[in-house]
Formats: structure tokens, sequence, C-alpha cells
């Protein structure tokens, strides 16, 4: 029996390669599910693409935020240099604004009497 069953499995695989099993009637009633099998490869397929993909665009996201947030860092750094008093004393000195040398005084303005005050 062990030999039996060996030879059959030896005629199974010749069968396979030459091809000789598409022969038979057995065929066209599995056609379905090799059309199946033949469907779920194409959708393994598709799915590793897919994921590909999706990996790829995450990196290349992944890669953009760095950029941008390295762009974001250098700007406000040089925001903070141009904030400084100093460096906005400079750039309206060129319009002829200057700094303050005293300090503001505060205006009140009195309903009933109409008379403007001072306030050091």
């Amino acid at each position: 029996m062990p030999k039996a069953a060996s030879l059959e499995g030896v005629k199974g695989v010749k069968g396979v390669l030459s091809g000789s099993f598409l022969s038979g009637s057995n065929v066209v009633s599995s056609l379905p599910f090799i059309f199946f099998l033949t469907f779920l490869g194409i959708c393994y397929i598709a799915n590793g693409y897919n994921a590909e993909k999706t990996i790829r665009e995450l990196y290349k996201t992944g890669n953009e935020i760095k950029e941008l947030r390295s762009e974001y860092i250098t700007t406000k750094s040089e925001l903070m240099y141009l904030s400084k008093q100093s460096q906005v004393a400079k750039a309206t000195e060129m319009i002829g604004l200057q700094e303050l040398t005293e300090p503001p005084k505060k205006i009140i303005v009195k309903d009933d009497d109409k008379e403007i005050d001072e306030i050091d």
C-alpha cells in the first residue's frame, strides 16, 4: 500500500509538470476553485503593492515634517532676533522714528469740566 501511494504521488507530480492534469474532465468542475485561487493571488499582490505605496508616503511625509520643523525653528529664531528692542530701533531709524527718552504721560479728561489733567 505505501508503494502504491508513493507511485500515485509521483504520477501526480509528473502530471502537473507535464500539464496532463489540465486535459482531464475534472478540470471543468474545478474551474471555479481555480478562478478563486487566482483572484486571491491577485488580491495578495495588490495588497503588497498598496502597503509599499503607503510606507513610501509615510517616509515622505515624515521627511517633510522634519524639514518644516527645521524651517519653523529657523524662522522663529530670526523673529526673536528682529523683535529685540535694539533691532527694532535700528529698523525704525531709517524712517525717522526715535526711541522715547522720557516716560509717556497719561491724559485724563473729566466729563463735567472738560478739563484735561496730565499725570506723570
